[in-house]
């Protein structure tokens, strides 16, 4: 579809589907699988699971979603962080299709 992706880290679940559905509406982009990350110290944030939303597309795209993405999230429980890749490399694809939803 594109070169480039968008990934956006956020705080639980449901602000990652939100995140997800408001950045596939604003943008042409394919969604690659979430991937979760438990913190070590959890006490102190919103949310003790953070989700990791990956997006696809042209570079215009990704980077509409993204921002759509985090709009969303901020309004339910926050972004970890976010980062746009405007061409990524062809080893790339065996990262961005890991999760950890099927470990325990």
């Amino acid at each position: 579809m594109g070169s480039a992706v968008g990934m956006i880290e956020v705080y639980g679940l449901v602000a990652a589907f939100a995140a997800c559905d408001a950045g596939c509406k604003a943008a042409n982009v394919t969604v690659e699988p979430f991937d979760k990350n438990k913190p070590a110290h959890p006490d102190g944030l919103p949310v003790p699971l953070q989700i990791l939303v990956k997006f696809r597309g042209t570079v215009e795209n990704v980077t509409a979603a993204v921002e759509a993405a985090e709009a969303e999230a901020n309004r339910i429980s926050g972004v970890v962080c976010k980062k746009i890749i405007a061409g990524v490399g062809e080893g790339a694809d065996k990262m961005l299709a890991l999760n950890a939803f099927d470990k325990n």
